[in-house]
């Protein structure tokens, strides 16, 4: 099983320090949601992980590795930054075939993420300028499948599904999290959370406020899971 280990990480845009000494570990099997308000750095500490940032001190280490140094990042991290990294005149099924054929992975598994994630051949064989936000978020998704990797990377991966969607993700990232995965979900909706993760990791300006079981941070606090997470987060996140 792997990890993602984030180690005193710390991101300085020149007078803003939009990531500050931030250290948790993300565990296998279960499905961790990571939440803070707009700003807080999560967008930031998830870009990276991946690599596409480069912290200004510490370091994320996936599996005991930093990103760039894990020997075949696709299959071992798949993620889901924005919905909008699709060529618009390319077929859904093409994109992913380049994708694939990059990774080397085998052809086949186009077809196989692809009904994971509820794409039929007709969607498929659509050009991406006419997909919805729904469909580019499944998309994005069936991309961040095609390795079959241990880990899973997802920032607001439900925006632009409909309620029936919305469930289905629900279901598919517990499904994941249960084959052994390490899952990752980044959101501000903080229902959906309450529903679908094991684990929050809750960051205000930067910094750590929370991180550990759902229920730990709700159980004392009355209402259902939902409420009891908002007022949790409220508090925890609110300026002193």
């Amino acid at each position: 099983m792997t990890d993602i280990e984030i180690r005193q990480l710390s991101k300085q845009f020149g007078r803003v320090r939009a990531v500050e000494d931030l250290t948790v570990a993300i565990a296998p099997g279960r499905v961790t949601g990571f939440l803070g308000p707009n700003g807080a750095g999560k967008t930031t500490t998830l870009r990276m992980a991946l690599g596409l940032v480069r912290p200004s001190a510490g370091e994320v280490l996936i599996g005991g590795r930093p990103y760039a140094r894990l020997d075949s990042p696709r299959r071992t991290v798949g993620a889901v930054l924005e919905a909008t990294g699709f060529h618009p005149g390319r077929r859904g099924r093409d994109h992913l075939r380049i994708l694939a054929a990059v990774a080397r992975v085998p052809a086949g598994r186009v077809d196989e993420v692809l009904d994971l994630v509820g794409l039929d051949p007709a969607a498929a064989g659509r050009r991406v300028r006419g997909y919805s936000l729904g469909m580019r978020q499944r998309l994005g998704l069936a991309a961040a499948l095609l390795g079959d990797p241990a880990v899973l990377v997802l920032d607001e991966p439900a925006n632009g599904l409909d309620p029936e969607g919305i469930a289905w993700l629900r279901a598919l990232l517990r499904r994941l999290a249960a084959e052994g995965r390490t899952v990752l979900v980044s959101s501000h909706v903080l229902s959906e959370v309450a529903q679908t993760a094991d684990d929050v990791v809750i960051i205000n300006e930067g910094r750590l406020r929370y991180a550990g079981p759902l229920a730990d941070l709700t159980g004392a606090l009355s209402g259902n899971a939902a409420t009891s997470l908002e007022a949790a987060f409220l508090s925890l996140t609110s300026a002193n």
